[in-house]
Parts: structure tokens; sequence; C-alpha cells
């Protein structure tokens, strides 16, 4: 018979909930397994007889004949006509048998790659799952035109039938990368055409395949300094050198990529430089064109939420500028509609444009084709154009309501810089408050803030926090900006 023990162990197995899903001979195959795995059952050591373990259960006896039939055949236990079933010496050969239950507390030594280390280390990338006050990036869902969507979405099942369930191809739908490209052609003054445009999850996944593609570990790209945190992880888990670039009021400061040593590629956000906000001039765009084309290097553009821009028209994209087809842009509708949309674009150089979508296969394949349909007669149909604009209506407003509420509630401690576009503020620290304390009372206060240390490269920064304003409405934001108060009052009663 089973010790007490033993027992209790497959009656636990039998009862927790995650495995409520497996049939009952199927759970009790799986703890005695385990109990034979942990090295609790010895070799030759006799099973229950299945009636009597039936009745322990509480369960049939064909259950228990079911359960130990499968261990059978499985090899961990023998059964013997008129002797009863026991553990098989075949168990014996396991590897590492028994340590589990001897050396609960040890765990083998972790190994990763170099890269994977770095992935490990770098902590990945954050994404505010949930919408609470001052995540910066955050849209707005709650305008959504959810039934528009869903019209159209039930458009596409109608004509596509079951062929949209299958795969797409890994460039993307031709039907959403031709309303992309109209789109950026019109809407930024890119050159783009649907054969150049490569559909992917996100900018993130850009990103990726721009720093493994383009680069090779231990090659140098330039960075915005303070950059997007996204970009410099993707960047350093790819094995790059990063060469940071100070950004001041006209972007990046381009003119030190000639004194700097050679790269490979830059990165750039220059309609909103991410975070400051500041828009790259013209001159400093045509100079690092000229300088892509005479290094053979690369330039990363990444064009985040150009859509909103709050103070006279958008500058043209650089990709538009750049006659010599050395400007990858990457594009998201995440910020401009919903974060679970999840799909995300590159406009290519044609040479670029089976290399990428090769390497995308070894990624995830392609991306889901109901929602690319889906999308293209979102754009197609003036919808998208409609909801940005829209939005963009929202968001100055409410751009204009943080920095007041700032003003009105937080003057001795930030000093917001109001940024002409984009869904985020930031905010420099005038008062001697440890950013990582604050950042970090904060969110115990269900307030989230992106500290602007974190996002230098170099040693030189400024302290205060990004807090985005796109996601919540004036009363909402006013709440969270009086709880934030009291954060920074009791930090700074704490620090003098």
């Amino acid at each position: 018979m089973f010790k007490h023990a033993q027992l209790e162990t497959v009656k636990a197995w039998m009862a927790e909930p995650a495995h409520g899903a497996l049939s009952l001979h199927v759970r009790i195959q799986r703890a005695v397994r385990q109990l034979i795995l942990d090295g609790a059952l010895d070799v030759g050591r006799p099973l229950p007889p299945s009636r009597t373990l039936a009745k322990s259960l509480g369960v049939s006896r064909d259950t228990v004949e079911a359960a130990y039939s499968q261990l059978h055949g499985e090899g961990f236990i023998d059964r013997r006509v008129g002797s009863g079933s026991f553990v098989s010496e075949q168990v014996q050969r396991l590897p590492g048998r028994g340590l589990v239950r001897r050396t609960a507390t040890r765990r083998p030594q972790l190994r990763l790659s170099q890269r994977g280390h770095a992935m490990l280390t770098g902590g990945g990338v954050h994404d505010f799952l949930v919408p609470r006050a001052f995540a910066p990036g955050v849209p707005e869902t709650r305008n959504f035109p959810l039934h528009t969507w869903e019209r159209l979405q039930r458009q596409v099942f109608k004509e596509y039938g079951t062929q949209a369930l299958l795969h797409s191809p890994p460039q993307g739908m031709e039907l959403l990368r031709r309303a992309i490209a109209d789109y950026v052609s019109l809407e930024r003054g890119a050159r783009a055409t649907p054969d150049r445009v490569l559909v992917l999850t996100s900018s993130q996944q850009a990103l990726t395949l721009c720093a493994s593609v383009l680069l090779d570990a231990g090659e140098s790209i330039f960075i915005e300094d303070p950059v997007y945190h996204g970009a410099r992880k993707a960047f350093d888990a790819a094995g790059l050198t990063c060469v940071p670039v100070p950004v001041d009021g006209e972007g990046m400061q381009v003119e030190r990529l000639h004194a700097e040593q050679t790269a490979r590629a830059v990165f750039l956000t220059p309609s909103h430089q991410f975070p400051t906000g500041t828009t790259l001039a013209l001159d400093r765009r045509l100079a690092v064109i000229e300088w892509a084309q005479r290094e053979k290097a690369w330039i990363i553009e990444d064009d985040y939420d150009s859509e909103f821009h709050y103070a006279g028209k958008p500058t043209a994209c650089v990709q538009g500028l750049d006659p010599h087809e050395r400007t990858i842009y990457i594009g998201t509708f995440t910020k401009s509609l919903f974060p679970g949309l999840r799909i995300g674009y590159m406009v290519l150089p044609p040479q670029l444009v089976q290399p990428m979508t090769v390497a995308r296969t070894l990624l995830d394949g392609h991306s889901a084709p109901i929602p690319q349909l889906t999308l293209a007669r979102f754009i197609e149909g003036g919808h998208f154009g409609a909801h940005v604009r829209t939005m963009r209506t929202v968001y100055a407003q409410r751009r204009n309501a943080l920095a007041g509420l700032i003003q009105k509630y937080l003057s001795g401690y930030l000093e917001p810089r109001v940024p002409t576009g984009g869904m985020q503020m930031p905010c420099l620290l005038t008062k001697d408050i440890s950013e990582a304390e604050a950042v970090a009372s904060a969110c115990r206060a269900g307030i989230d803030l992106l500290g602007l240390t974190t996002l230098y490269a170099s040693c030189k920064h400024e302290a205060g926090f990004l807090m985005g304003f796109a996601a919540h409405t004036p009363g909402e934001m006013e709440v969270a900006v009086k709880k934030l108060s009291s954060v920074l009052r009791a930090l700074n009663r704490k620090t003098t």
C-alpha cells in the first residue's frame, strides 16, 4: 500500500484546479508517475491493488486500471499476473531520478548564450498592460469606433470566408500593404509602394530585425541620447555597440556623427524625439542623409506617433527626403488605434525587402490576416483618418490640461516640457528627490511613471519623468496629479 503521504499526494493531484482539464485516470497516472520520478516509490516497490486504490480515492476500479495500464505502457511499472503491479527496474536509468525530492532547494546552474544573457539582464521591454495614470505611450481606447471595426471585420469574413483563417504572406496582405503605402506617401511624404512595405506585429519587431539583419555583433550604431528604451534594448540584445549622440532643442546633434567613431547605422525618432519631444531640424535631416550615403550606413527612422502633431503641419519624414534609399521607415498602429491590434510595418529600400521578409519568417512567420484585412478597410474607408483627427484634438486638450495641472499642484516639484506633439510629456524634477524612489512610490500609489534617467546612455542626464496624457480625461488626471503631489511631498519631507 501507499504510505499516507503518498496517498495524499495523489489526492492533491486529483484536486488541483490546474489539472481540472485532465481526465481522472490521467491525473492518477501522472501523480503516481511523479512519485516514481521523485524517488518516493523505489524500484520493485508494489503498488496498491487497483480495487484498494480506487476505494481510497473514491473512484471506480476501471479508472485506476486505466491509469495503471498507461503507466505500464510507458515503462514505469511492471504488471505480473497473480502478483500485482510494481515499480519497473527501467526507472533506475532515468537521468536525475530522485534529485527533485532530495535536493528540492537546489536548482541547476542557468547557462545562457551571451545574447540570451543580454536579453535577461536588460529586462526586456515593459508594456503598461493596464492604462493607469500617466503610463506613457498608451492611447485612449474608450473613444475607438468599435462598431465600425466590427462591421468591417464581418465584411472580411463574408468576402474571404475560411480563406481568412489561413496563413498570410510573410510580407503581409497585399491589400494592407497598398493602404499603408498610400497613407504614408500622402500623410508623411514617404517614398512608398506596396512592394516596399513589410507588415509586422510591432515596431519592436522591426527594431529587432534591423539589429540582426543590418549589423553584426560588435558593430556600432549611433543612438539618440536620451533614447527610446525599446530600441536600446533591441540593439544591446543583438550585441551591438550603442554610441550615444546628444539631443538638443533641434533633435540629435548630427554634426557629432562626423567627429565620433564610424558606425554602420543611426537610430532616429525625428518627428517627436523620444523622450524629449523635439523635432529634428531640416538641415540636420539633410545632413544625416548625406552622412549615410557617404558612409554607406543605414538610417533607422522610428515614426512612432507622428499622427499626433499639435502645432502646424508635421515635418516630412526623413525617408521621403532620402534619394539614396539608405533609410528604413518604421511605423505602428499601436499608438494611433489600440495596443491590442499588434500591427506595425516597415517601408524598406527595395534591396532590403527580401532579406527582411526572409528574416521575419524566422521570428513569427506572418501576421494574422483577419486584423490586416480589417485594418486595410478601416484605412481605405477613411475611418483611420477620421479617428486620428478626432484623437489629435482630444490629445491636444489633454496635453494642455496636464501642463496646467502640473503648474497648479506640482510647480514646486516638476517643470513640464510641453511637447508640440506625441502622447507624453517630459517633466524635470526641481527638488532633490530620488527619481527611482519617486517612480517606485508612485507605482505603489497606482501611478505609472517612466524615469528619464534610465533613458540616457551617457552619464549626462536630467532627472524627471515621462508622463503620458493620452489615455485619461482631465478629471482623471487631476485626481492622479493630486495623488502624485502627496507622494512627492512625502519624499521631500523624507530628504529634508
